[in-house]
C-alpha cells in the first residue's frame, strides 16, 4: 500500500531547496531587534566601527547569541520584564547554528561555508556568538545570527545607517531548522518504510500501521481520488502523503520545548509551496495551458484579459501556500508564549492562574490548528493537481 520511498522521494527536492534557503534566511526574524541594537550601538561608535569586545556585552543580551534567561529582574521592574520576555519569544523563533535542548543543554552544529573554498567546522567555535572563530587563517564571527568575515579582533564596521559591510560568505550551515528537517525526513523514512514491511506478511496493519492507515486512506478517498481523479490520483498520492505527515509532524514538534519553529520560517514554506507550484506546472496538460492563455467559449476580445488574470494567479497562488502556513504558526507560537510572558510580567498567583488555564486552552487549539495546516495544504495542492490533469470536453 506505501512504497518504502514513499516519505523519501519528495524530500530529496524539499531539503535541496529548503537548506541553503533556511541557512540564509535564519536571522529574518531578528530585523527588528537588528535595527533597535543599531540605534544603540550608533550612540557609542559616531565613526561607525565597533570592536567586538565593546560589542560584547550586547551581543551577550541579544536573543540570538546569550539568552539572558538567568537574569533576576525585579517583579517592579515591568519594562526590564517586558524586555526579558520579547527576548525570550525572539528567541524560541530563531532559528540558530546550535540546537538547545533544555536551557544550557544542547549540541553544536555543522557550519557550512563558501569563502574562496568550503570551509567546514563546528559552530561550537563560536563560543555561543561570543567569539571569533578562526578557520584556515581566516576569522569569522556570529552577529545578530548571521555570520560575519572579521579580523582576528572580530572588527564589525558600518555604514552610515548603522548596517554591517563586511563581507558575509555564502552559508550552507545545517542550522537548527535545516537540523530538524533532516531529521524528520529521516524519522519519516524509516517509520513508513517500517509500516510498508507489516503488509508484506498480512493486510492487517499493526503497530504504527494501525494509527496511519486510516489517515492515508483519508487523503486518498477524502482528497486525492476527488479532486485528482481516479485515472491520475496514484501519481500524486506519495507527494501528497509526504507533504501531509511532513508539515503536521512539524507543527508538532514546535509545540515542544525545544523551541523547533521550521514551518514557522518562511524559507520552508516557500520551498514546499515552489515544490507543489513545479509539479503543478510539469503536470499540465494541454487542456490546462488552453484555459490560461486562450480561454475556451468566450469573446475573442476577452481572452487577452482573462490571460492575464490567469498568470497572476499562477503567482498568487504559491504565494498563498507560503503566506497561510507560514503566518498561521508562527502567530500561534507567538500567541502562547506571550501569554505565558503576561505571567512573568505581573508576577502575580492572581495572574498565573487566569493566564495558565487560556494558554492550556490555546495549547489544545494550536494542536488543532497543526493538523488543520497540514490538511490544508494537502487539499489546495491536490485542487491544483487535479487541475492541470483535468481534461476537458470541447464542443
Amino acid at each position: 500500500m506505501i512504497s518504502k520511498f514513499t516519505a523519501f522521494s519528495a524530500f530529496v527536492g524539499l531539503m535541496f531547496f529548503s537548506a541553503p534557503a533556511a541557512a540564509q534566511d535564519h536571522g529574518h526574524e531578528d530585523a527588528h531587534q537588528e535595527e533597535v541594537h543599531h540605534d544603540d550601538a550608533h550612540h557609542e561608535d559616531a565613526h561607525a566601527v565597533e570592536m567586538h569586545a565593546e560589542d560584547a556585552h550586547g551581543a551577550h543580551a541579544d536573543h540570538s547569541e546569550g539568552h539572558g534567561h538567568g537574569e533576576f529582574v525585579p517583579a517592579s521592574d515591568t519594562e526590564g520584564r517586558k524586555s526579558v520576555v520579547k527576548e525570550t519569544v525572539e528567541h524560541h523563533l530563531a532559528d540558530s547554528y546550535e540546537f538547545h535542548i533544555v536551557g544550557p543543554v544542547g549540541f553544536p552544529l555543522p557550519v557550512i561555508l563558501y569563502d574562496n573554498g568550503l570551509k567546514v567546522f563546528s559552530s561550537a567555535k563560536f563560543h555561543h556568538g561570543e567569539s571569533v572563530a578562526e578557520v584556515d587563517g581566516q576569522y569569522y564571527m556570529v552577529h545578530h545570527s548571521k555570520i560575519y568575515k572579521t579580523d582576528a579582533e572580530g572588527t564589525i564596521t558600518y555604514d552610515e545607517h548603522h548596517h554591517p559591510t563586511n563581507e558575509k560568505p555564502l552559508d550552507f550551515s545545517i542550522t537548527k531548522n535545516v537540523f530538524m528537517i533532516i531529521f524528520m525526513a529521516v524519522f519519516m523514512f524509516f517509520l513508513f518504510r517500517g509500516v510498508a514491511k507489516t503488509y508484506k506478511n498480512s493486510l492487517v496493519p499493526s503497530k504504527a500501521g494501525r494509527f496511519l492507515e486510516p489517515l492515508i486512506v483519508f487523503i486518498r478517498d477524502e482528497i486525492a481520488i476527488p479532486n485528482i481523479g481516479e485515472k491520475h490520483y496514484k501519481r500524486y498520492m506519495s507527494f501528497l502523503l509526504t507533504i501531509f505527515f511532513f508539515i503536521w509532524f512539524l507543527n508538532l514538534a514546535g509545540m515542544t520545548p525545544l523551541g523547533v519553529n521550521v514551518t514557522g520560517n518562511i524559507a520552508v514554506t516557500v520551498s514546499l509551496a515552489l515544490m507543489t507550484f513545479f509539479i503543478t506546472q510539469f503536470s499540465g496538460k494541454k487542456d490546462y495551458w488552453m484555459h490560461i492563455f486562450w480561454m475556451p467559449g468566450v469573446p475573442v476580445l476577452l481572452r487577452p484579459v482573462l490571460a492575464v488574470i490567469e498568470l497572476i494567479g499562477l503567482v498568487v497562488k504559491p504565494f498563498s501556500l507560503t503566506i497561510r502556513l507560514y503566518a498561521n504558526m508562527l502567530a500561534g507560537h507567538v500567541v502562547i508564549m506571550s501569554i505565558l510572558g503576561l505571567i512573568y510580567i505581573f508576577a502575580s498567583y492572581t495572574a498565573a492562574i487566569p493566564f495558565t488555564g487560556l494558554t492550556l486552552f490555546l495549547y489544545v487549539l494550536e494542536l488543532l490548528v497543526a493538523a488543520l495546516q497540514a490538511y490544508i495544504f494537502t487539499m489546495l495542492a491536490s485542487l491544483y493537481f487535479g487541475a492541470a490533469v483535468e481534461e476537458h470536453d470541447h464542443h
